[in-house]
C-alpha cells in the first residue's frame, strides 16, 4: 500500500511534465476547450484526464505514489501561479487574449470562425444571460479563461428599476439638503 514502485524523482517529475504540456496543448487548441460550450467538448476534457491519469503516475499505484504525485501536482500549480502573477507579459502571452465575438449587435464572424463557434453556440450564450438575439447585445467578449462576458445594449429591468431609484434617492438628498439650509437660516434669523 505504501511501497513505491517507482523512484521518488520520477514520481515527483511525471504529474510536472504533464502538466506542463497540458497547459500548452490547452493554450494551442484555444479557450472553447476551457468554455465547455457543447457535450463533445466536456468530453474531451473529461477523457483527457483518464488519459493523462497513467503517465503522471506510471505503474504505481500504492498511496506513497498518490501523495507524491498530487504533491507535485499542487507545487507547480502553485509555483506557475506565483510566477506568472509577477510576470503579467509572460502570463499574457501563455493566457492569450480576449476575442470579441459581437460588438454593436452585429456578432463578427471571423471571430467566430477563430473560435470555432456556430451561430447556436453564440445564441446559447446570449440566452443564458436573458437576451434573445445578438442585436440586444452591446459586447460579447470570450475571455482568455475561457468565460463569457455580454453585456447588453439596453440596460436590464432590473438595472432599469436601480438607476430609477437611485435618482429617487439623490432627488430626495437633495430635497433634503434643501430643508435644511432653509431651517438654519430660520434658526439663525430667530437669534438676531
Amino acid at each position: 500500500m505504501f511501497h513505491l514502485h517507482l523512484p521518488v524523482l520520477e514520481k515527483f517529475l511525471r504529474p510536472i511534465v504533464v502538466y506542463l504540456f497540458l497547459i500548452c496543448f490547452l493554450r494551442l487548441f484555444g479557450k472553447r476547450e476551457l468554455a465547455q460550450l457543447n457535450p463533445l467538448d466536456l468530453v474531451v476534457l473529461l477523457s483527457l484526464s483518464n488519459t493523462v491519469q497513467n503517465a503522471m503516475i506510471g505503474d504505481d499505484n500504492s498511496v506513497t505514489g498518490g501523495l507524491i504525485g498530487a504533491f507535485s501536482l499542487l507545487m507547480i500549480n502553485w509555483t506557475l501561479a506565483r510566477v506568472l502573477f509577477r510576470l503579467p507579459k509572460v502570463n499574457k502571452a501563455l493566457e492569450g487574449s480576449e476575442t470579441v465575438l459581437i460588438l454593436h449587435g452585429k456578432a463578427d464572424r471571423k471571430a467566430m470562425e477563430k473560435e470555432t463557434l456556430t451561430e447556436l453556440e453564440l445564441l446559447s450564450v446570449i440566452h443564458k444571460q436573458g437576451l434573445n438575439g445578438f442585436e440586444e447585445v452591446e459586447k460579447c467578449v470570450l475571455e482568455p479563461n475561457g468565460t463569457f462576458y455580454v453585456e447588453a445594449i439596453t440596460p436590464s429591468a432590473g438595472d432599469a428599476e436601480r438607476a430609477e431609484v437611485l435618482k429617487a434617492v439623490r432627488a430626495l438628498t437633495a430635497e433634503v439638503r434643501s430643508l435644511k439650509a432653509q431651517l438654519n437660516a430660520q434658526a439663525t434669523l430667530g437669534e438676531v
